[in-house]
């Protein structure tokens, strides 16, 4: 008899189908036009039905498990329990004042790991991952991998780390791989690294190899490979490259957001991953050293539908989910889903070419763990589920996106307390019995926030580091300490800006200033209001339709299955334009201002969620006439989203073209720019008026204009774009356009082209829409920064900035039409931030200024 491969399930060919986290056919009440992330109550009565139907036919196959205690919700667990073979103890005793079970403390530590990874539910070749059959695995087979991170540059080298993850492990490992380095240029010349283990299990041994490289007058292009281990993919390249900049050179940057599907989406309608085919084009013409994720780079949310999670979502009484357990058993379930969901996506191609040869670094959001995490209601976000999951989606974000070795244990409800000096959940002894965790690392490109967040117990992983000579790098995690009413702990914004302002000073001593700044956030910051609505989905008077949609499914999936709310209410509080977050999100505005005063450093501003592509801008109000290379108010804000996930209707990017008001803080005034002249195909998007929003999937590059690039000319930003530059109609579309397809926005903008490339002052522009300084004159798909051959190209120092948007979602080649600004240098020698008068415009102390 041929035992089952324990890994088959684990580790498919990437050209399997891979119908991935669930079993049997689609559910037929998918929703294939949803934008949002809630399914039908049809769906989730037919995705149960087929759970149950599952394990009946399962049943006799599997050995008998015992019942999670206290771990009903429903009439139908009596049923399932009757209809299945099971063994179900008696219940435990319960503390009258607790609704969590408990488990006795007397049972030795290795029976109950055992129990608890026998009671994990699915069919065999899930189960045999836990308990290997035949012999053990040799450790050279590469279940995913490699992955390329860029850490940090000290003085002129350039630091990163390689990722591979290899079938087998536990307490020891049968062999340390070994990585070579070499230069392209110089074949012979290899540098051997031994890996570095963080994590290992029987299923998986986590193996992390650092790059240390030295850099030189120009780009150069490194090589890596891994001899002696097996790839499982036949499309990831044996040898992988990388590029490193010129140490007197930034860095050229890719940033994306939103990197999978909502859970009913039809993926083969929107052909997959395939702007990912055009990121490794462009790479290819241009290389990038680096790509920025800006939060979602795994999407999680089909835990609830097709993982264990399941039966938990679908019960209705919202009290008793709040009550359901998480034991270990169930821990260990979900350990495996989203490790099994990692290996499944992260090998995906084409995205898998591209974590292995564009050095990445990540801050996560929402869907890395679970569709609106952290902007529930309080009581129902310290539910043990929730905690238990967020600690679990911690481990792997901590081990796949920042090659860090993750916390001893993660929650469960039945685990020991820990210690009273222990931080977190302490050390598990079932979670430790066959497995190997890598001490906690502290490197210098992170600045960890002072305490674990509310719902994750872990501390925030924020990141400073440089990108190259004259651009600096702080990427918020904005996820960690969240909660409905925060974002960030203040003493984590503290540590933050105390860290920038340490690292710009030096800088600026050392006669090195940085130029730019870039602050990644999770989600955009300059952007319409929807207040109306968030008053409207928390009004009382949906109070009575909310307790008929519990007790008889009236509204269906209008309200989310979790905390019984609103479903895009959790959406509208994540943003930071939320009236919950307001006085923070003016308080970090007017502090990024302070910094841009003191080291007259131009700070642009990334984000993502939304899933459209949008500019905002912060800048002084017109009335003070200030130009825009002195304005130390003018941030950008570049609003890049979704790279793979589906785009909402038209009808919502027009509702926020109309929501598109000047809003003021003090004298700062923020908008978002008319920048899309024109649809990307002949397909109109948008009502005619709107030129701000575009609901098409997209990503954007950043390429400073480098002073070292002089000697080949320079082109002035905001040039209207001979014939010769202008980008050519894409394959497959006509050249002649519908008159629909042309926007009228462009002529406006042109009618301020005679402003004198020396200055940004237009001449009466009052409506902050419009171009308010040469480098937005023509902003859209005549800019020079949306031409691939004058993209970076000028030698101002400006940062020129092209969102690469989708021309036609059935094209599987992903091909993109760019939409470009350039964001000018601050030259500023006034009032320092930190000299200004309390509640002056530049104070900190007017934080909490008026927004209208």
């Amino acid at each position: 008899m041929v035992r089952p491969d324990p890994d088959a399930d684990l580790f498919r060919d990437d050209d399997d189908d891979d119908d991935d986290l669930g079993h049997g056919a689609q559910n037929p009440y998918a929703s294939a036009s949803q934008w949002r992330h809630q399914e039908s109550s049809s769906f989730s009565k037919y995705a149960r039905r087929e759970q149950q139907q599952q394990q009946q036919q399962h049943a006799h196959h599997l050995h008998p498990q015992a019942r999670d205690a206290d771990s009903r919700g429903r009439v139908s667990d009596l049923a399932d329990f009757l209809n299945s073979s099971r063994i179900a103890p008696p219940s435990p005793a319960h503390h009258e004042s607790s609704s969590r079970p408990t488990t006795p403390r007397f049972k030795p530590v290795m029976a109950g790991a055992a129990e608890a990874r026998a009671t994990v539910q699915g069919d065999e070749a899930e189960n045999a991952h836990i308990v290997p059959h035949g012999p053990p695995p040799d450790g050279k087979d590469i279940a995913v991998g490699p992955l390329i991170n860029y850490r940090r540059m000290e003085g002129e080298r350039w630091f990163g780390s390689v990722l591979v993850v290899t079938k087998g492990g536990g307490r020891t490992q049968p062999l340390v791989p070994v990585l070579k380095l070499r230069r392209a240029a110089d074949s012979d010349d290899n540098e051997e690294i031994e890996g570095l283990c963080l994590y290992s299990d029987p299923r998986n041994t986590f193996w992390r190899f650092d790059l240390a490289v030295a850099m030189g007058r120009a780009s150069a292009r490194w090589e890596y490979e891994l001899p002696g281990l097996r790839f499982a993919s036949k499309t990831k390249p044996r040898v992988n490259s990388f590029w490193v900049p010129a140490v007197d050179e930034s860095m050229r940057i890719m940033f994306y957001s939103c990197n999978g599907f909502s859970v009913g989406t039809d993926e083969k309608a929107y052909s997959g991953a395939c702007l990912w085919n055009d990121v490794m084009r462009r790479h290819g013409d241009a290389p990038f050293h680096v790509m920025l994720g800006g939060g979602d780079q795994i999407y999680c949310d089909a835990i609830r539908v097709k993982g264990p999670l399941q039966k938990w979502t679908g019960i209705g009484n919202p009290k008793k989910r709040r009550e359901y357990p998480f034991p270990e058993s169930l821990r260990a379930e979900c350990d495996n889903w989203y490790l099994r969901n990692y290996i499944r996506w992260y090998g995906t191609e084409p995205f898998a070419a591209a974590n292995g040869q564009i050095p990445q670094m990540n801050i996560w959001d929402d869907h890395d763990i679970i569709d609106g995490f952290g902007s529930y209601v309080n009581e129902f976000m310290k539910c043990d589920v929730f905690k238990g999951i967020g600690g679990v989606a911690h481990k792997y974000y901590m081990l796949f996106q920042h090659h860090l070795p993750p916390p001893a244990s993660t929650y469960t409800s039945d685990a020991v307390p820990a210690a009273s000096d222990e931080e977190g959940q302490g050390v598990d002894p079932n979670q430790m019995a066959n497995a190997y965790v890598h001490p906690a690392m502290t490197e210098s490109n992170y600045i960890v926030g002072p305490k674990p967040g509310p719902y994750v117990a872990e501390h925030s992983h924020n990141i400073y580091a440089k990108l190259g000579a004259r651009i600096a790098f702080l990427g918020i995690d904005a996820r960690t300490e969240r909660t409905r009413h925060q974002v960030n702990y203040p003493e984590t914004y503290d540590q933050i800006f105390s860290r920038l302002r340490q690292e710009l000073s030096a800088a600026a001593s050392a006669g090195n200033p940085f130029k730019h700044l870039i602050v990644m956030l999770g989600i955009p910051i300059a952007y319409p209001r929807l207040t109306w609505l968030e008053n409207v989905f928390s009004s009382p008077i949906l109070g009575p339709i909310k307790f008929m949609n519990r007790r008889m499914g009236l509204g269906g999936s209008f309200f989310n299955s979790f905390d019984g709310s609103v479903d895009l209410l959790d959406d509208l509080d994540d943003h930071y334009t939320a009236r919950t977050h307001k006085k923070e999100r003016n308080q970090l505005i007017r502090r990024l201002q302070g910094l841009c005063a003191d080291f007259s450093v131009r700070i642009t501003i990334l984000g993502g969620d939304v899933h459209l592509a949008a500019l905002g801008r912060f800048y002084s109000r017109p009335k003070l006439h200030v130009p825009i290379e002195s304005d130390y108010r003018y941030m950008a804000n570049v609003i890049s989203s979704a790279i793979v996930n589906k785009p909402p209707p038209g009808a919502v990017a027009n509702l926020l073209s109309r929501r598109n008001k000047i809003h003021h803080l003090g004298d700062t005034d923020e908008t978002l720019l008319k920048i899309f002249d024109r649809d990307p195909g002949d397909e109109p998007k948008t009502a005619s008026h709107n030129q701000v929003t575009m609901p098409s999937r997209n990503f954007a590059i950043i390429t400073e204009n480098s002073p070292a690039n002089a000697h080949n000319g320079d082109v002035h930003p905001g040039t209207l774009l001979s014939p010769r530059l202008a980008p050519p109609p894409p394959p497959g579309s006509s050249a002649g356009h519908s008159q629909r397809s042309q926007r009228s926005h462009v002529t406006a903008a042109s009618h301020h082209s005679s402003a004198s490339s020396g200055s940004s002052v237009l001449p009466g522009h009052k409506d902050g829409r419009l171009p308010i300084h040469a480098g937005e004159v023509n902003a859209g798909t005549k800019h020079k920064a949306a031409s691939t051959e004058e993209h970076g190209k000028g030698a101002d120092g400006s940062l020129d900035i092209c969102l690469c948007v989708e021309i036609d979602q059935h094209n599987p080649e992903g091909l993109t039409r760019g939409y470009g600004i350039s964001v000018p240098v601050l030259e500023y020698r006034g009032v320092k931030a930190a000299e200004a008068a309390p509640g002056s415009a530049g104070s900190r102390g007017s934080e909490g200024g008026h927004e209208a």
